[in-house]
Parts: C-alpha cells; sequence; structure tokens
C-alpha cells in the first residue's frame, strides 16, 4: 500500500500542476499588436494658434497635436518669461517639448498614454525640460469638423485647436510606428 501512494503522488502533484499554469493561461489576453482606428473626427493635424491674453502671460504653451489612427504625436510650443530652470535649459525662455501616446475616447474623455521624445521620436529619459510619462487627461469640451477644443483636466486652459490636415487612418504594427 505504501508503495502504490508514493507512486501516485508525483503524477498528482505534476497534474495539478499543469492544471494551474493552463488556468494561468487560459486567463491572460494577447494584445493585438495592430493599432486600432481611433476616432473618425480626430484624424489629421491640429494646431492650435494662440491663447486669449498671452501676451500678458508669465507662461503658456501652444499645442500641435498629429492623430492617427489610436496614435497622438504632440509638439508643445513652451513661452516662459520667468526663469524657473537653469540657464542652460532657460535658453531664450522658448523651447519645444514633444510626446507620442495612443489614446482612447469615452464620452467627453480623451485618455491618453505616452511619453516625452526627443525630437526625433526616440523616449526621452532624462535631460532638460520634461522627460519620462506623458498621461495628460482631456475633456472634448466642443468638437466640430475643422474645431476642438480640450480641457486638460490638470490645467486650467482650454487648448482651442484648429484643423490644418485630414489624415486616413492606415492601422500598422505597433514596432512599425
Amino acid at each position: 500500500m505504501n508503495r502504490t501512494k508514493s507512486t501516485y503522488f508525483p503524477w498528482i502533484a505534476y497534474l495539478s500542476l499543469c492544471l494551474g499554469m493552463l488556468s494561468i493561461f487560459a486567463g491572460c489576453q494577447r494584445h493585438s499588436d495592430m493599432q486600432d482606428e481611433g476616432e473618425d473626427y480626430l484624424q489629421g493635424i491640429w494646431v492650435q494658434d494662440s491663447i486669449p491674453g498671452q501676451a500678458a502671460m508669465l507662461n503658456y504653451t501652444l499645442h500641435e497635436m498629429k492623430f492617427t489612427c489610436d496614435s497622438i504625436y504632440v509638439t508643445m510650443h513652451v513661452h516662459n518669461k520667468v526663469k524657473s530652470i537653469p540657464d542652460s535649459c532657460y535658453g531664450d525662455g522658448t523651447w519645444t517639448e514633444t510626446a507620442k501616446a495612443v489614446y482612447s475616447v469615452r464620452q467627453d474623455s480623451m485618455i491618453v498614454e505616452g511619453v516625452y521624445t526627443k525630437p526625433n521620436g526616440k523616449q526621452k529619459i532624462s535631460g532638460c525640460h520634461k522627460h519620462g510619462q506623458y498621461i495628460p487627461r482631456f475633456m472634448i469640451s466642443a468638437k466640430g469638423g475643422d474645431s476642438l477644443i480640450l480641457e486638460n483636466k490638470f490645467e486650467g486652459r482650454p487648448i482651442v485647436l484648429r484643423k490644418t490636415a485630414d489624415i486616413t487612418c492606415v492601422p500598422k504594427k505597433r514596432w512599425e510606428l
């Protein structure tokens, strides 16, 4: 009798391990390597020309946004009259920051998750100005054929954009972006 129990114990342990692994893998979901199509009305290049009263402001940022499928590429033109960073980074008080991300729209909210990048599109992990994650949360206040108003939930100024070019979404593989 002792011999039978010792023979079955390794098999029971092995089967239990296999069933446990199977249940773990069955619960995982593989994400697609392809882009999603995104929102039709956003596809294109959008530019913020000015901010009301910007001449009197100590700092402000003008945005350019390119929406292609579910991806967004953002260029931020920063103007700062107050020297709050080292001279080597401050320069003349104007600089450009870039970011790339994916977005999703839920009702009137746009959720953006990405990273700050160098001008060549590579992730920026150090250096002057912002680096690391780019995760703004926008409320879509208004949308029209050639106009879009976004409100960043972390800032008080609305971003009033006008469309300068249309883009047709052609989904690509993620690593081709």
